[in-house]
Formats: structure tokens, C-alpha cells, sequence
């Protein structure tokens, strides 16, 4: 008689979806032109490090959605990706509950995993792709005001709530979601759309968790310690910081000095400069007689006679400046910033 260690079949993968149907407004004026999640970040888009990072993994379904210039990411998609992604449109923008009930035809009974499409995350993936218990990733942080919440006794998650006012607890969602059951989560979302339950205009995944919650369901949490919030400039210049230190270092550049961590893409164009530390240059991108640092110029950018940091250039943008030529006495004092003394 055969044991049940080798009977028993083996746990498929879960189902990845990845909503990016976002708008990206604390990212303007970038994502006037560009969907958030084909900003920049470390030589290549927000989503293109998520699909890599799925894929490393061994998943080999994955559901895209969008809506806010999903003809870009679809183009983007079918260029560098031959199989395993599907792109699924999310005709309104009803909110992240609403676009993830959208895939609900298109994902099979079984495990699925979320992955939001503005969020770079490296967690224990062990803890996300098997288990017969929903996991929600988290990780403390000091104003949670701007995310879901979780409260939570030991690992399980007591009670989730959408950007409160007045959080009961400090530890955030960071966008990561495992379930063992998929048939569960869109019950849930359905019930939540077709009652038209929503919070701050939008139907909330939060909310549909909350109420699977309330049904019994129990779901632990599961700290995520490597957690990159793509969505404001400030936060994405540091996740561009963290990236470029696992980035393989350029080639040196006649007439350029480098100073890592730096990404230069193999078709731009680089003279008389100073790059980095963590800089990063897109495609088709060129830099004359520049100093940069703790930036990201983007595809097909020009920028020309600067100094240049903590900055943030937009796809095909223009940049040019002009550097001094300064005879200053003793005592002198010179502001060529604008403002006074």
C-alpha cells in the first residue's frame, strides 16, 4: 500500500494578479504621459521588476489589469513578455476592489495571489505561494493613515480598515496577498460591488476581506520587511536607491566618471559627466556636461549643463542649464539660486 506522502498531489501555484489600472496622481507631472506602473525605477518600469520577481518564482499564470493608458502597459507587455501574462481591461475606475472582481472570469478555482502594481515587495515568498490560510503581507510603519490597516492578536488579523482616520493599529498592507481559495475572494468582492458598498468612492478590497473576516475565515499576517512604495517621487528615488545596489555595475564610459551604485542603459548616451551615486538612465536618454545624483532620467530624456539631484525627469523631457564663470573678491558673497540675502 502506497503511503500518503506519495499519494498526495502536489499544491499548484497560485494565479498572480497584479492590478495597475492606477492613475498615479502624486506622481505628476510623470504619469501625465506614462501609466505609474511603467515609471522608471532602477533601469527598468515599477511593473516590469514585479512580472520578473513573479516569474523567478515559478508562476506561470498572471493576470494584469488596467485601464488609465493600458494600451501603454499592453504594448509594454507584448514586447518583453512572450507567455504566461494576460492582460485584462478594468473599464471604470471603481477602485482595487473592483479590479481585482474584474479577473474573476478569467482566474480558475484555486490559490491566487495578489501583487499591487505600485509596490516593489521582497518578501518570504514561501509564505505566498502555498498554505491552506489567507496571508496578508504587513510591516510597521509610522503614519498609517495613508493605508489599509490591520489589527491583529499574535499573526491573525482581527479587523482591516481603509486609510482610518484614526488607525487602530501601526502596522500596514503593503499591497501582498495570498489566498488558498479563489472562489472565496470573489464571492466576497461580488457581494461587495453588487450591494454597492463603498468606502471613500471606490469599493475597497479591504472591505471584502473585512467581511470574509466576519464570515470566518481565518488570515494571519506576515511581515514584509523589503516594501517599496513606488508612489510619490520622494519614496520612489529611494526604492530606486535600494535597486541599483543589485543592479550589475555599467561598463566605464570614455570622458564619464561613474560613481555607483549607477544604471545606464545600453542606448543612451553619456559625455563629459558625472553620474551617481544612484542614478539610473533609460533608454534613449542623453547627458552632456552634467553632474547627477540620487536621480532617474527616463527614456529619451536630454539633459544638458546641470547639476542635477534628488530629481525626477520625465520620458522625452528636456533639460538644459548653464554653468558659471565667476571672477568673486574676498568677503563676497554670490547667490545665483534667485532668492536674496
Amino acid at each position: 500500500m502506497r503511503s500518503n506522502a506519495l499519494t498526495k498531489k502536489p499544491r499548484s501555484m497560485p494565479v498572480a494578479i497584479v492590478p495597475a489600472a492606477g492613475v498615479g496622481t502624486r506622481l505628476r507631472p510623470q504619469t501625465h504621459t506614462v501609466p505609474k506602473a511603467l515609471v522608471n525605477v532602477a533601469g527598468k518600469p515599477i511593473l516590469g521588476h514585479i512580472l520578473d520577481a513573479l516569474l523567478d518564482q515559478g508562476i506561470t499564470s498572471i493576470k494584469v489589469v488596467v485601464g488609465y493608458m493600458g494600451e501603454r502597459i499592453e504594448e509594454y507587455i507584448r514586447e518583453r513578455y512572450r507567455k504566461n501574462i494576460d492582460v485584462i481591461e478594468q473599464s471604470e475606475r471603481l477602485g482595487l476592489g473592483h479590479a481585482i472582481a474584474v479577473t474573476a472570469p478569467h482566474v480558475p478555482a484555486g490559490p491566487v495571489l495578489i501583487v499591487l502594481g505600485d509596490t516593489i515587495v521582497e518578501p518570504e515568498w514561501s509564505d505566498y505561494l502555498s498554505g491552506d490560510e489567507a496571508v496578508i503581507g504587513v510591516k510597521e510603519v509610522e503614519d498609517p493613515r495613508r493605508f489599509g490597516v490591520v489589527e491583529v492578536r499574535g499573526d491573525t488579523a482581527l479587523r482591516l480598515v481603509e486609510k482610518p482616520s484614526e488607525p487602530l493599529s501601526n502596522l500596514a498592507i503593503v499591497g501582498l496577498y495570498y489566498f488558498p481559495d479563489s472562489v472565496a475572494l470573489f464571492k466576497s468582492l461580488r457581494t461587495l460591488v453588487k450591494g454597492g458598498s463603498k468606502t471613500k468612492g471606490e469599493f475597497q478590497l479591504t472591505d471584502a476581506l473585512q467581511s470574509m473576516l466576519e464570515n470566518g475565515m481565518r488570515m494571519r499576517v506576515s511581515t514584509v520587511e523589503g516594501w517599496f512604495d513606488c508612489g510619490k517621487p520622494e519614496t520612489l528615488l529611494e526604492t530606486n536607491q535600494h535597486l541599483l545596489r543589485k543592479v550589475p555595475q555599467p561598463t566605464p564610459i570614455p570622458g564619464v566618471t561613474l560613481v555607483p551604485p549607477v544604471f545606464v542603459a545600453p542606448t543612451a548616451r553619456i559625455e563629459k559627466s558625472i553620474l551617481g551615486p544612484n542614478v539610473s538612465v533609460a533608454d534613449g536618454a542623453v547627458i552632456r556636461r552634467t553632474i547627477v545624483r540620487d536621480s532617474i532620467v527616463n527614456e529619451h530624456a536630454l539633459v544638458e549643463d546641470m547639476l542635477l539631484e534628488r530629481s525626477v525627469v520625465g520620458e522625452s523631457a528636456v533639460v538644459r542649464g548653464v554653468f558659471q564663470r565667476l571672477n568673486v573678491g574676498e568677503s563676497s558673497a554670490v547667490d545665483l539660486s534667485g532668492g536674496s540675502f
